[in-house]
């Protein structure tokens, strides 16, 4: 569940007091391990897998309870805020509200914070300023003044970061600046007493990478040596996966890709930089689209679907090598799902990496045996990509299976589990804890019995996505200990 979907408020789940409740129920429910996406500040489409920075926090989450707490915020000026949706996120109305009420926050902060917050910045600034933060706040607030455009679309002075324009920009924006930096200062703060209570209650935080970037990102904008860019900040090819499971045409992310020769030739230090901040914030990362790694889709940039593209080598085993190296065993689990070869999976296999079973697709292949998982593994019921296993079961409105389709995969699904229709999501959890994958994980919408209006993504689609939020009653202390009977039963309960 991500962190966006959970209760609250202020219109939007935040990484404060709901989050360590949540961390108190999941607790009472005996599981141990919380997956969410990706924590970088989002764009155009909300998608947290098109981030403004690999290293930056999303600001949206900052925890606005904490922030009155401190003085910083009155109840009077958030009541805006209370007004909005509990049920969904509604992203167009909730930004521009809760950035001006941070940019307010981080303004008192400034003037007014403690010593001991004054010193927790400045440990922060000395951390991260000469690394990404800086730039950060520079590209925040370049385009913010450039109608929030890409920046290939900005002053051409400014998009090639010409030095002079650079130091005018450092004096005649330099609150803004500061500001920014304070609000990614309370994010980071807030993370680290939400990681802490986590470690307390024996829970692990699984955060979530994308192996791309997005071109409208302040990593690009930075270190645009590290993509095959060309010198107007354009790409000639694009990311994005061939014909699936999930759509006809193929996947066109439209993200840069990687000119790995010159990773190759820093040694890979963009890559180490980037693991090790995302392991500051959790105890494992899953790496999306891992067989980027070994081979890669790409797509001319001019192409409108998927369809038209090939396959290039990735960097394969050095990247994996040099990470281990320099950060010793890697945290991290390989997203291996779609076209996987075998040199994807001896990739994968040398570096003792975890991989993915997803049960929505593993029941209907009739050459798999869900027994014979690899206890090196993380098996799921389904994804944030998929639809809830009852909308799976069932068929959703918008379902690209024919009716026979889903028939069978109804068949094939209560002859996998031994389940019934009524019981389906729960025979699926049951099916997952029962495998001998080292970690099984549920979407939230399982544990509750949601059907397809809780999905929380459609790959393809860039409407309507990332906004479900759970209600704090929904968490009942019945589901709760429905699901610690589960985990018990399965051998799985944590030993406390």
């Amino acid at each position: 569940m991500h962190l966006t979907s959970l209760p609250g408020p202020y219109g939007i789940g935040e990484i404060g007091r709901h989050a360590r409740t949540f961390i108190d129920r999941l607790r009472d429910m005996k599981l141990t391990v919380w997956q969410f996406l990706p924590t970088g500040p989002t764009a155009y489409g909300d998608s947290p897998y098109q981030p403004l920075s690999t290293f930056a926090g999303n600001e949206m989450l900052i925890d606005i309870g904490d922030l009155i707490g401190n003085g910083f915020l009155t109840e009077e000026e958030v009541s805006e805020l209370t007004t909005l949706p509990r049920s969904f996120v509604d992203y167009g109305a909730l930004i521009p509200v809760k950035s001006r009420l941070l940019r307010t926050a981080a303004g008192r902060f400034r003037e007014s914070a403690s010593p001991e917050l004054q010193e927790v910045y400045g440990r922060f600034l000395a951390a991260h300023d000469a690394g990404w933060l800086h730039d950060y706040a520079l590209f925040r607030v370049l385009k913010t003044r450039h109608g929030e455009r890409p920046w290939p679309e900005w002053r051409q002075d400014y998009a090639q970061r010409d030095p002079e324009a650079i130091r005018e920009l450092e004096t005649s924006a330099a609150l803004q600046i500061e500001l920014i930096k304070i609000t990614q200062c309370m994010f980071y703060y807030q993370w680290q007493a939400l990681r802490d209570y986590a470690r307390e209650n024996g829970v692990r935080l699984f955060g979530d990478m994308p192996i791309y970037i997005a071109l409208d990102s302040s990593d690009a904008w930075v270190n645009r040596d590290i993509l095959q860019l060309d010198e107007e900040g354009r790409p000639s090819h694009v990311a994005g996966v061939p014909p699936d499971y999930f759509s006809e045409d193929g996947q066109l992310w439209g993200n840069p890709l990687y000119a790995w020769e010159h990773h190759k030739e820093t040694g890979y230090s963009w890559w180490i930089d980037r693991l090790r901040a995302s392991a500051e914030l959790a105890d494992l990362v899953r790496i999306d689209h891992f067989r980027g790694f070994e081979a890669y889709w790409s797509v001319p940039a001019e192409s409108e679907t998927a369809r038209v593209g090939g396959w290039e080598p990735g960097p394969g085993d050095a990247i994996f090598d040099a990470m281990e190296d320099a950060l010793g065993d890697l945290p991290i689990v390989a997203e291996d799902l779609g076209v996987i070869t075998p040199e994807v999976d001896a990739l994968r296999e040398c570096h003792h990496i975890p991989g993915m079973h997803v049960l929505q697709f593993d029941v209907v292949d009739e050459e798999i045996d869900v027994s014979d998982f690899d206890e090196n593994s993380v098996c799921y019921t389904g994804t944030h990509d998929n639809d809830t296993t009852i909308g799976w079961f069932s068929g959703s409105p918008d379902d690209i299976r024919s009716r026979d389709e889903i028939v069978a995969t109804q068949q094939a699904a209560l002859r996998v589990t031994g389940g019934k229709p009524e019981t389906i999501h729960l025979d699926m959890i049951r099916t997952a804890f029962a495998t001998r994958s080292k970690i099984a994980i549920a979407p939230m919408q399982d544990y509750l019995g949601l059907g397809s209006e809780a999905r929380f993504n459609v790959p393809g689609t860039s409407g309507n996505n990332w906004r479900w939020r759970i209600l704090d009653a929904q968490l009942s202390d019945a589901v709760c200990d429905n699901v610690a009977a589960m985990v018990a039963a399965a051998g799985r309960a944590p030993a406390r």
